[in-house]
């Protein structure tokens, strides 16, 4: 029996071992760690249960049976964060580079299988080279086959891409079917066809970063949702993320103790909003002192910073806010932030987080350029978001809530809950000036008379209660009692619930 427990732990070992000590040591002096220091980093001490470690590939072309490694390139199983199970992979790029082969993709689909028939997330870390080219259409229908999945647990359990190096042609697809996508800054990239084919096909001249990388993907092409230094402060951060997250779509959101009085008050809020309609102010300090301890997880912090998405708890559980930021173009909408918004609200529809909008909005970028590239679609993707989620949705507007936007921005006509605004609100079609020039235009040249009906149109129509006394607005409230006003709101809506027409899907203005 000895030998047979020695043989089993010699195997074990040499499964650990990757593609070796030499690769191992290459791996690290380029500042990444390995898939299994990863998972160690990532999940709590000693929980790692590993799925298919002594599985081998069973392509015999190209001498490819010559070379056979146990587990075939990726890291499989289950554990725990914070105590609270997760299905995670790691693809090993010191084995045949992270390349996909059949079985490969086989490991990778049974933890999909495994973590939708028992409700909990799929936390995927990236090392790749793409496809396993010895293969041929094997690899290819091993990719088709995780694409499968991905869209399958789509809105079921939480899907998450941590991108820690090379990710390329198909490895692409499958993280950007998941929730969330985070890079490494220098170390990861992502693209569909690398510089090489570029340069032949369009002679450009690009480095892998240039093409696809953290920076990149991060504040240009909102690939990605977040970017980090380093593999160590990606996965703290992925930690805490998942720390916000519900196991499945059948679940509330997680709650964790907090010693933040819910009726704690902000004085400091009273004058937030400057009497400058016009200067800017910091969104991020309101929903700082709004959160318990001023824990706010920032999805996407930098692309379409008009706008600002993330995370953070009310009495303990999670809440997903959505603000405009008038410390960027104002906070006005383009098509970039009606994009981002629209997906993070969608995210937190499907998994019972809900809903808390921070308003102070112009209204919507105007010019040639937004137009051309679709503002009207991406804007109404908005509005379809909102306007379909079925969790609890609390909407206090700040300060400006002008035309369309007001509308788009979580109003009373999208079947938001709770609507306040703070006596500082200007809830109108357009500004006063605008608004003067346009009703008033016999007077455009008597700048006496210009003035005169500016102010007027202020006291009239530039405050909330005109809309408070049709009932879009519930109430008028104090800016110091918003978190006691929001925890309450929260409180009554806890088991709400809406009837459901019957359909198939809906068809969201993509």
């Amino acid at each position: 029996m000895k030998h047979i427990l020695q043989e089993l732990e010699r195997r074990r070992q040499g499964a650990r071992l990757g593609g070796g000590q030499a690769r191992i040591d290459a791996q690290h002096k380029r500042g990444k760690l390995t898939a299994r220091e990863r998972l160690e980093l990532l999940l709590d001490p000693d929980s790692f249960e590993e799925f298919d470690m002594f599985v081998e590939h069973r392509n015999t072309d190209f001498g490819a049976d010559k070379n056979r490694i146990p587990g075939d390139g990726v890291v499989t199983g289950w554990g725990t964060i914070n105590g609270r199970m997760v299905y995670v992979y790691a693809k090993d790029f010191t084995v045949f580079g992270g390349s996909l082969s059949e079985t490969h993709a086989q490991k990778i689909c049974k933890i999909q299988d495994m973590a939708m028939q028992n409700g909990a997330p799929v936390i995927g870390l990236l090392d790749a080279g793409g496809a396993r080219i010895q293969e041929g259409v094997s690899s290819l229908a091993g990719y088709g086959e995780v694409f499968k999945r991905n869209v399958l647990a789509s809105g079921v359990v939480p899907q998450v891409s941590v991108i820690m190096g090379p990710c390329a042609g198909g490895d692409v697809y499958s993280p950007a079917m998941t929730d969330f996508i985070f890079m490494v800054r220098d170390t990861s990239y992502m693209f569909i066809t690398g510089p090489e084919v570029v340069k032949t096909v369009t002679q450009e001249d690009v480095t892998p970063e240039q093409l696809g990388g953290a920076k990149v993907h991060s504040s240009k092409s909102s690939v990605a949702d977040g970017a980090y230094e380093n593999d160590v402060v990606a996965l703290e951060e992925i930690r805490r993320l998942y720390d916000f997250l519900p196991l499945n779509n059948r679940e509330k959101p997680p709650h964790w103790p907090t010693t933040d009085s819910v009726k704690r008050e902000e004085p400091s809020l009273d004058t937030l909003v400057p009497e400058n309609p016009n200067k800017p102010y910091d969104m991020k300090e309101l929903i700082a002192k709004i959160a318990d301890e001023g824990d706010f997880f920032e999805i996407q912090e930098n692309f379409a910073r008009n706008i600002l998405t993330g995370f953070g708890r009310i009495e303990g559980a999670t809440v997903g806010f959505v603000a405009n930021q008038p410390m960027v173009l104002a906070g006005v909408l383009d098509n970039d932030a009606s994009r981002k918004a629209a997906r993070f609200v969608r995210f937190c529809d499907c998994f019972n987080i809900p809903l808390i909008t921070f308003v102070d909005v112009p209204g919507f970028l105007p010019g040639t350029a937004q137009e051309h590239n679709g503002i009207i679609k991406h804007g109404a993707k908005l509005l379809f978001a909102f306007t379909e989620a079925t969790v609890p949705k609390i909407t206090v507007i700040t300060r400006k809530a002008y035309g369309g936007a007001y509308d788009v921005m979580a109003s009373k006509h999208m079947r938001a809950d709770i609507n306040y605004a703070w006596p500082t609100a200007q809830i109108a079609v357009m500004g006063a000036k605008g608004a003067v020039e346009i009703i008033f235009r016999e007077d455009a040249k008597d700048p006496e008379k210009i003035a005169a009906r500016t102010k007027e149109y202020e006291a009239r129509f530039l405050t909330p209660f005109i809309a408070a006394q049709r009932g879009y607005i519930d109430e008028v409230i104090l800016p110091r009692g918003t978190r006691w006003r929001i925890a309450r709101g929260l409180r009554m809506l806890k088991n709400k619930q809406i009837p459901q027409i019957w359909k198939k899907h809906d068809n969201i203005p993509l």
